[in-house]
């Protein structure tokens, strides 16, 4: 039998609810997991993860959601790739020993500090079964909605790319798209930030 997305695990009564919750960008807070020079050569589709991971921090600075950037050990495995780290100059990014980023203290204390109703957290990174899905899954366990944009993660490997999502999605996350992440917070093309970010979206 071959396993597909979704074929895995179907969402509780509770995970449909949290699905059907439109997302608010005062609400929210980005993190952007691990996108670093050293892990990311073999990493399946890794130019739709960065080109993905771009246009969620630029959406999300039009919106002015806050974003925390992680790394793993980045004395062994380098820091944040330059795409990604050039549009966040503002960032130092939270080097962390445990995969899970809520492993780290400097990480728990940045996110309680944004926490002026910042209860839902946009995730981004890699890799979806290791790092991204032990930071969500910790993040479900305190109690914060988790939205996992499915083409802005991945993995070395394709099966362990699916089954990190499927892992996510069986445990309360809402598993969507960047492009759904990025309509959904803007709403209207009749805003600000819907112009600034239209050359961006004209190119996907």
């Amino acid at each position: 039998m071959v396993m597909t997305l979704g074929s895995l695990a179907q969402p509780t009564n509770d995970s449909a609810e949290i699905a059907r919750r439109p997302l608010e960008a005062e609400h929210c807070a980005l993190i952007v997991i691990d996108i670093q020079e050293k892990l990311l050569p073999p990493i399946f589709q890794k130019e739709q993860l960065i080109r993905n991971s771009q246009l969620l921090i630029r959406v999300a600075k039009c919106l002015n959601i806050p974003a925390i950037i992680t790394t793993q050990h980045a004395r062994g495995l380098g820091g944040t790739v330059p795409e990604i780290a050039s549009l966040l100059p503002e960032s130092q990014p939270i080097d962390k020993q445990m995969f899970s980023c809520f492993g780290s203290d400097a990480f728990c204390s940045s996110l309680r500090r944004l926490q002026n109703h910042r209860h839902t957290v946009l995730v981004c990174g890699m890799e979806s079964h290791i790092c991204v899905a032990q930071t969500a899954l910790a993040a479900l366990r305190e109690g914060y909605l988790v939205h996992v944009a499915s083409d802005a993660v991945s993995s070395r490997q394709e099966w362990n790319w699916k089954i990190g999502l499927e892992r996510m999605r069986a445990a309360g996350a809402v598993i969507s798209s960047t492009e759904m992440v990025m309509y959904e917070l803007l709403r209207s093309s009749d805003v600000t930030a819907f112009k600034q970010m239209l050359p961006y979206l004209k190119q996907q």
